[in-house]
């Protein structure tokens, strides 16, 4: 059996999906969830890119202790030192250097002949690797890179010391033939092959991602990069839970294994949905909301007969259940606390007794509390907050003029108060956190959903807003109630908004 480690970008690579925006907070919280799930490599950031990104990269380097926590850098000193700066503290480091070798990246975008890249690369990579143990050198656009001279720069790169060389499909651009053709042309060409670890990281422009990984692994890969749901860039990356799932059913045919803890998958899956602001498509393979569901009558009296007529995964293997859990308004404390510390949840004194309390509240308005129910309260509680709601009152009238009367509370104890009017309640809300916080930002997504069923769901509501600078920030709120819900994801986005405002410019940097 060949051992497969996976490599998650959901912080960087995944975080470069638009309007996806992850504060410290939630990237740790994250990072711990991806090292439960069982992935071996956590590429935390580019330490490089901005002042957040660094201290993200930081903190996480000092909580993971069982995954390795890496680093991006450009083939550029001070982006390696920073990484190493960043990631100094981390029990396990390693660091992720890559170059474009395309004749189109090199003449257009970096304005480099092939020996300046070749020097280049050699250069880099040996300045890393005095630094960190575990070197990752990645071509960027190797797949549309003339093959004799991805040979050479990938030789460089081992020469000069990297123990891991990733091939990214950077544009979504071959096909699970031509790349499984690649990696056997590499094989044969590269003397050292099989002293390092090849990498895949595919992109999914053109819906092949999870199969040109596949067929990676089966020409000589044993890592696999990608983001948890496939965010990322453009059409997004491969998605990590469909090739675990993937080498597990059909482990007759891979003959591989991975660290992956396949029950974590739904957990894992809808952390991410939840923080990212991007629901998952109910046909989404593996973690959907219709991946397990008959609705053909033939269907449903073979399952009924035998599961594996019409299903080759059980609901149970990535973790879907759907029983709903025994606590309700009459429960106490102790059992709260102990059923949350079962769904995998650490949470500080402070931290339990504000859920407590917003858990009674929920059982007070809600006969049944599901374990969504328990992991939305959570992930509604869970983000830093600059600004809270205190108070929300609307007023209502049938074909007029709505208007909303809001309280809140600053981050230094300031309480705030104000009214406005708008077409519309959500407009009238909205307006009036605008005069309450002084700003002009324009709301340009408003999503509603249901976490559960049943008339008394809690609601979940996803903004995204847009700053004079073109700037998006995405906000989540949670309550039984849809209107407190828009008013807690708005400020929710605005506080982001206004942080970004007093951090300082960093420069701009190409990302891979």
């Amino acid at each position: 059996m060949a051992y497969i480690q996976f490599f998650d970008t959901t912080l960087r690579d995944g975080e470069q999906t638009p309007g996806v925006n992850f504060n410290q907070q939630e990237k740790i919280q994250i990072a711990k969830q991806l090292e439960t799930y069982g992935i071996d490599v956590i590429e935390a950031g580019f330490p490089i890119a901005s002042d957040g990104d660094f201290h993200s990269v930081k903190e996480i380097a000092s909580v993971i202790k069982n995954a390795t926590v890496c680093g991006l850098a450009r083939s550029v000193e001070r982006d390696i030192d920073r990484a190493y700066e960043a990631l100094r503290d981390a029990a396990n480091a390693q660091v992720h250097v890559f170059l474009a070798t395309s004749d189109v990246h090199m003449k257009h975008k970096l304005k480099m002949s092939r020996a300046e890249v070749l020097q280049s690369i050699s250069h880099h990579v040996a300045h890393a690797r005095k630094l960190f143990p575990i070197v990752q050198f990645s071509p960027e656009d190797a797949t549309r890179t003339d093959p004799a001279f991805l040979v050479q720069a990938v030789q460089a790169a081992i020469d000069a010391g990297a123990t891991v060389i990733n091939i990214p499909d950077t544009v979504g651009f071959t096909n699970p033939t031509e790349f499984g053709a690649l990696f056997r042309y590499l094989r044969e060409n590269i003397p050292r092959f099989d002293e390092v670890i090849f990498s895949t990281h595919c992109h999914d422009d053109l819906g092949m991602s999870v199969a040109n990984a596949l067929s990676a692994i089966e020409n000589g890969a044993r890592r696999v990069e990608g983001t948890i749901n496939g965010i990322g860039e453009r059409a997004g990356n491969t998605a990590l839970e469909e090739v675990a799932v993937a080498l597990h059913i059909r482990n007759d045919y891979y003959k591989s294994e991975s660290g992956i803890i396949l029950d974590q998958t739904k957990k894992t899956s809808d952390l991410i949905s939840r923080l990212s602001g991007m629901p998952v498509p109910r046909n989404k393979a593996i973690i959907g909301g219709n991946a397990y569901a008959h609705e053909s009558g033939i269907h449903q009296d073979g399952v009924l007969k035998e599961p594996t007529t019409y299903e080759i995964i059980t609901p149970a293997l990535v973790g879907v259940e759907k029983n709903s859990l025994p606590l309700g308004k009459l429960s106490g404390r102790h059992a709260f606390v102990t059923r949350m510390e079962e769904l995998g949840y650490t949470l500080t004194d402070e931290e339990k007794n504000d859920a407590f309390k917003r858990f009674k509240h929920l059982a007070d308005v809600k006969k049944d509390v599901t374990e969504d129910d328990l992991h939305a309260l959570i992930l509604g509680q869970s983000s830093e907050q600059a600004v809270e709601l205190n108070h929300l009152q609307v007023q209502y009238v049938t074909g007029g003029v709505q208007g909303a009367i809001i309280r809140i509370h600053t981050e230094d104890g300031t309480v705030l108060e104000d009214a406005a009017t708008g077409a519309g309640s959500i407009e009238a809300i909205y307006n009036t956190i605008n005069r309450l916080l002084e700003q002009d930002v324009t709301l340009t997504d408003y999503r509603i959903q249901a976490i559960t069923a049943g008339h008394d769901a809690q609601a979940e509501v996803h903004v995204v807003v847009q700053d004079n600078q073109g700037e998006t920030y995405h906000g989540i709120g949670i309550d039984n109630d849809v209107l407190t819900a828009s008013a807690k994801s708005y400020l929710h986005a605005s506080a982001k908004a206004s942080a970004s405002k007093q951090q300082p410019t960093n420069e701009e940097v190409p990302v891979k």
